[in-house]
């Protein structure tokens, strides 16, 4: 009894203003990151020229994991939980994982991007579209075999893979986003401006500047979770942890670039725009 009471409690005591609006926010946030990465994965499912493009299928992986991420956080942002390995509330690690899933897929369209402007030709022979949905595939399965290894072996082991493993995954990965996105600013800033005006050189660029800007976001949500794992490695003792995940700043802002990524897709993109405005959102305003 004592542990269904406690799934049932909210994120914080409604006994104040503020706590209402904190329990608000919450439900808010996660109602806004499945609406809009529903919307933008309908866009891109109803529109088959965006689905020939290699790019917008790790934009469907995206919206996927964040929907995922959403729909998690009804449960592990709204409540008085705490997603650790030996809490009565844990989810086995799966809700982190989708957002884990988010950042790999942001990683992939990063380096796709880079690919496809800096070796067009190359990228044409390589990368096809079963192979690009192969790298899609490849992260998911690795994510939640690495699920499926930390529920399996005892619980302290699964703290050193997951400490070790985030701690040298954290490093490696944001100093690649951060080259990548500085090499991609110098690809688009100067070879393609120096390329004759095209719809082809158009496209280029505007794909480039939108993974530029989703990755910004990315790692100005993320880094500050990242310092923290990394600070609290190298002090070598437990940092400060807040009450449960909806009142950790740290946790709120990647859930917050959950609901900004799909914004800066249908910002970034006119055709996007376009099916989304005539197809999913028009016909729902209609009913």
């Amino acid at each position: 009894m004592r542990n269904i009471s406690l799934l049932l409690s909210p994120v914080v005591p409604l006994n104040s203003f503020g706590n209402v609006l904190i329990f608000l926010f919450s439900i808010c946030l996660a109602t806004t990151i499945i609406v809009l990465n529903v919307s933008v994965f309908l866009s891109i499912m109803l529109n088959k020229a965006l689905r020939s493009e290699n790019r917008f299928m790790y934009m469907l992986s995206t919206c996927f994991s964040d929907i995922c991420s959403g729909v998690s956080y009804y449960y592990a942002g709204v409540l008085d939980v705490r997603d650790t390995f030996n809490s009565p509330t844990t989810t086995f690690y799966i809700a982190p994982t989708f957002l884990g899933l988010s950042y790999m897929a942001i990683l992939a369209a990063q380096a796709d991007r880079y690919h496809a402007v800096s070796a067009p030709f190359k990228y044409t022979q390589r990368m096809t579209r079963n192979r690009t949905l192969m790298v899609v595939v490849t992260y998911w399965i690795y994510a939640f075999a690495i699920v499926a290894m930390n529920n399996l072996v005892t619980l302290g082991v699964a703290r050193q893979i997951t400490g070790i493993g985030t701690f040298i995954g954290n490093i490696f990965t944001v100093i690649i986003m951060i080259g990548l996105n500085v090499r991609l600013f110098i690809i688009a800033r100067y070879q393609l401006e120096r390329e004759p005006p095209s719809e082809e050189r158009d496209s280029k660029r505007s794909s480039v500047y939108l993974i530029l800007v989703v990755a910004a976001f990315f790692l100005a949500t993320w880094l500050p979770i990242f310092l923290h794992i990394i600070t609290c490695y190298f002090v070598g003792r437990p940092c400060y942890n807040f009450k449960n995940e909806g009142t950790d700043p740290l946790r709120i802002l990647p859930r917050i670039n959950a609901a900004l990524t799909p914004l800066l897709y249908i910002r970034g993109c006119s055709a996007l725009r376009e099916t989304l405005l005539s197809k999913v959102w028009r016909p729902c305003r209609r009913r």
